[in-house]
């Protein structure tokens, strides 16, 4: 009856079934705990926008990582901007999907090292390779206050570290790449601005961070596990059908045998 489980194509749809169902578990976890790590990120966040600003050197040094439990962290310091050496992060949205720039400052601190400071978007107005124009930061001896963020890399980020680019343009945000620019020490990773505001509105400062959306890893991950627990439903429907058919398909063969087989004549002598 069930002898065509047997059969090449069966069997091969058979494995195939198996292998998905511990491939969608799997899956069900990745997003699982891709949603763990999302709500761990939030209260990360949101602690650390709650908590009073701390000096900058207190939470990192030239050539270290920032901690994950700093990131976001509000930082304060006390130096100089150096726009000579001000460079563009390039392809980088604000809150209108609109490419630009970030621009990263270096801010040369009283005791001579250097905090880098995303001071915040502006347009690609011109062509992309000319570097563009940008407003001047506050002169002289100022007082920053902006969110502590770690060296951004490829791995981390998914942004391929272009090289050939043009002069004073980069495509991450890494102390380390920028201590080798500058020949100077680089206190690890670098902040976004948040205060003093700019004069006009450029550069556009960095909205605070989504800590509150949960995205939808939750939802995939129930629906990969249902997808799982629907395969042996559906590889049983599908035997259940090729039963049917195959049975329906034996007793239209034997009806039409019944039906095309002639009547055998009687020839036994009639009695005298």
């Amino acid at each position: 009856m069930y002898r065509f489980l047997l059969s090449r194509q069966w069997v091969i749809l058979t494995l195939i079934m198996l292998a998905l169902i511990p491939t969608m578990i799997e899956l069900g976890f990745w997003q699982l705990h891709r949603h763990e790590q999302r709500v761990a990120l939030n209260t990360v966040i949101s602690d650390s926008l709650a908590a009073k600003p701390v000096p900058a050197e207190s939470l990192t040094a030239p050539g270290s990582t920032v901690p994950h439990h700093d990131l976001y962290r509000r930082v304060t310091a006390q130096g100089t901007f150096d726009t000579a050496h001000e460079v563009v992060v390039r392809r980088r949205t604000n809150s209108d999907e609109e490419v630009g720039f970030h621009v990263l400052t270096p801010f040369v601190l009283d005791d001579g090292r250097v905090l880098m400071v995303n001071r915040g978007w502006i347009p690609a107005n011109g062509a992309q390779t000319e570097f563009p124009k940008i407003p001047a930061p506050p002169k002289g001896e100022t007082t920053v206050t902006g969110r502590l963020m770690a060296d951004e890399t490829t791995a981390d980020s998914g942004i391929k570290d272009l090289r050939g680019l043009p002069e004073r343009q980069v495509m991450l945000i890494n102390s380390k790449q920028q201590a080798r620019s500058l020949g100077k020490q680089v206190l690890g990773g670098y902040i976004e601005m948040t205060a003093p505001g700019p004069k006009g509105g450029s550069p556009e400062l960095l909205p605070d961070p989504d800590h509150s959306s949960i995205g939808p890893h939750m939802a995939y991950a129930v629906q990969w596990w249902l997808f799982a627990a629907g395969v042996p439903v559906g590889w049983v429907i599908l035997v259940r059908r090729e039963r049917q058919e195959r049975a329906e398909a034996a007793d239209t063969a034997d009806a039409s045998e019944t039906q095309g087989t002639p009547e055998t004549p009687d020839t036994t002598p009639a009695a005298v």
